[in-house]
């Protein structure tokens, strides 16, 4: 808060398509998808028209012992298009009140299976889950974490399949097996004791952007299978076409136990989240109330009517404009205009998942030397950026573009530019 002294916030006056607007009439490109959750541009014509429909008619009513339209056929509708065996949806808050729920309901699983002994998780290096305390613990950025260590459960983290730290001439997928290898190891010596391996299919987001290739995916997919232990996908920020697919685990072709969604969900409107699981989870707690097996974990505002059919509104547009295949063209252009990035002397590498682009800003380019985080060369871009009508919010040196859908090839091309010149602005002395 105390840059805000010489920062001021920026109070925004409204929103329409890819552009925010400030009560000085200044504009900004939303280069981020205000935090990676508005897909289709701000004041969305069509979801808008879905939220004044449903405020007609029911804003929110509890979901326990009553239910409604919007929430059934999102339920439904988010079965239909999840990949295979994802049957069920159990309906949170935010993407770390899913992850809470999904963590809770593997633990939960196994103890209403006899199996009390498999409590822990295993979760990668560098990966992010949430700042509540559970999603907190299996999440590995120091920046997060580290103070409220002595607060949080122990988990077993592993080496993670990080493509930056391939050698030279290795390819991703070559990197990614290799790496696995630390994790089949974990999972061999450990899993009578865990409940659930827990990542971020394809793009550690929060963790600068580092990807990996989809072969890590089916490989775990595998090993848990193998070792009888549960796989939980955080698609929360990469999920709903982030990566080039619907959902990331497509690319493997897998399927997981737990599929944590939001962000994209309702088209960055409102908060709601989901975690989808399988029937045989599902039919671990359908007993009797006296055997007191029920999972039991609820919030005042789960399924609100508001934000599910915000979510249908934004399926709808999915379905009904083929975003998946325009997400292709968009990519490439992306691909395109952040060629001449991989040739400047302050960039180690480029790199791109989809429609998530991230530029890694170093001090050395041949050694990889970082910034000492404490001179905040993000922060500059940053400010530059917004100076220039562009908001773009760099994870410490690591640039990125996730732009909403409906942005236009000039738009990226500015992106493009103003990204340059900040990187120029950054560098300096």
């Amino acid at each position: 808060m105390k840059d805000h002294e010489s920062f001021p916030l920026i109070p925004i006056k409204k929103g329409q398509g890819i552009w925010l607007e400030d009560f000085d009439g200044n504009r900004y490109l939303d280069a981020i998808s205000s935090w990676w959750v508005n897909l289709f541009g701000h004041a969305n014509p069509i979801i808008n028209e879905a939220l004044k429909d449903q405020l007609d008619n029911l804003e929110h009513v509890i979901f326990a012992g009553f239910t409604h339209e919007s929430g059934i056929k999102l339920a439904e509708k988010l079965v239909e298009i999840t990949p295979p065996g994802l049957s069920r949806c159990f309906y949170a808050d935010n993407g770390s009140s899913a992850v809470e729920v999904a963590l809770k309901m593997s633990f939960h699983y196994w103890r209403n299976q006899g199996q009390v002994q498999k409590t822990r998780f295993i979760t990668l290096e560098n990966s992010y889950h949430g700042e509540t305390l559970g999603a907190l613990a299996v999440g590995n950025v120091p920046l997060y974490k580290e103070t409220y260590a002595p607060l949080l459960m122990d988990v077993i983290t592993v080496p993670g399949p990080d493509c930056y730290y391939r050698e030279a001439g290795e390819s991703w997928a070559d990197y990614s097996i290799r790496r696995f290898a630390l994790m089949e190891r974990t999972l061999q010596n450990q899993c009578h004791t865990v409940s659930a391996v827990i990542i971020e299919p394809l793009v550690q987001c929060a963790g600068n952007m580092r990807m990996y290739d989809p072969v890590y995916l089916k490989l775990l997919r595998e090993a848990c299978d193998k070792y009888n232990v549960h796989l939980i996908a955080d698609e929360i920020a990469v999920g709903f076409g982030r990566t080039g697919t619907l959902f990331a685990c497509e690319q493997a072709t897998i399927s997981p136990d737990f599929m944590c969604l939001s962000k994209g969900l309702t088209g960055g409107y409102l908060p709601l989240s989901a975690v989808l699981t399988t029937t045989q989870v599902y039919q671990a707690f359908y007993d009797d109330y006296q055997n007191m097996t029920a999972f039991l974990h609820s919030h005042s505002y789960t399924g609100n009517a508001l934000a599910c059919r915000a979510a249908l509104a934004t399926i709808d547009i999915f379905q009904q404009q083929n975003i998946i295949q325009k997400n292709k063209r968009l990519a490439s252009v992306m691909t395109e205009m952040a060629k001449r990035f991989n040739e400047h002397l302050h960039v180690s590498e480029v790199r791109q998942t989809g429609m998530i682009l991230a530029i890694e800003m170093v001090k050395d380019k041949n050694t990889r030397e970082p910034y000492l985080w404490q001179e905040r060369r993000g922060l500059k871009v940053y400010q530059y950026a917004l100076s220039k009508g562009v908001l773009l919010r760099p994870l410490g040196n690591v640039i990125y573009f996730m732009p909403p859908y409906i942005v236009t090839e000039d738009e990226l091309m500015l992106i493009a530019e103003i990204a340059w010149q900040g990187i120029e602005h950054a560098v300096r002395d």
